[in-house]
């Protein structure tokens, strides 16, 4: 079980986020787990790397003086399972909106998915999706978006070392990417549709490596709270 003042110099605890739970959920569960067990008052703790909602897996949390890790820990390579549904599109490239339009698929064949995604291996320049917290003018980019204003995104560059076609079983394709920093799936999906002449969203994201950190030595949240602190499992 680990200590007090083991949390205090500093921890790099590997977390499964659970499906809907926000990044910041994950780290304040921790947080407060932490406080409680131990009665502190205050303690440094942050994550590496934010998960969306509706993703999966990988989330590196660190504590104490393990938090001036954190800028180096985001700049590692990052490996990501999913899928990506075709023939339609929505606002946010993911299916935290509606879709809002349709395109066929019947043209799509197995040879031209697998030839797709030729298209992004390398540095490739990506455009963030407006439904996302990057800023401009102050403001957070999905703040316009659900204000229903129109804002210009500029693209950035970005590299994919990795891209492979897992499943196919149309209208949805699976997935394992390995990618930059600054690599937003949603994009991908976005792009990926367009690149076989239909639309694409993300309807699944797992992410599950960081660097040399692997999902597989990571554990719920709950299972912080039993396993590492020897504390009940908190309620949902």
């Amino acid at each position: 079980m680990t200590t007090k003042e083991e949390f205090l110099e500093g921890q790099i605890l590997l977390i499964d986020k659970p499906l809907t739970w926000s990044s910041f959920q994950a780290v304040n569960a921790l947080k407060w787990g932490i406080r409680r067990k131990f009665d502190l008052k205050k303690i440094k703790i942050g994550h590496a790397g934010t998960l969306d909602p509706l993703a999966t897996g990988l989330l590196i949390i660190c504590t104490g003086k393990f938090t001036k890790k954190i800028p180096t820990l985001q700049g590692q390579i990052k490996e990501y399972t999913g899928t990506i549904t075709v023939g339609a599109t929505t606002p946010s490239y993911d299916m935290e909106t509606a879709v809002e339009k349709t395109y066929p698929t019947e043209h799509i064949t197995t040879e031209k998915i697998h030839a797709a995604t030729t298209n992004f291996i390398g540095k490739i320049q990506q455009v963030p999706p407006v439904f996302s917290a990057l800023k401009k003018d102050g403001k957070r980019l999905y703040e316009y978006a659900r204000e229903g204003q129109a804002v210009e995104v500029k693209s950035r560059e970005i590299e994919i070392t990795e891209f492979e076609i897992t499943n196919i079983n149309l209208p949805e394709i699976e997935f394992r990417v390995v990618c930059s920093k600054g690599t937003y799936i949603r994009s991908l999906a976005n792009d990926f549709g367009k690149a076989l002449q239909s639309g694409g969203y993300l309807s699944a994201l797992r992410r599950t490596k960081i660097g040399d950190f692997n999902v597989d030595n990571a554990i719920t949240p709950a299972d912080f709270h039993t396993t590492v602190l020897g504390m009940p499992k908190p309620k949902e």
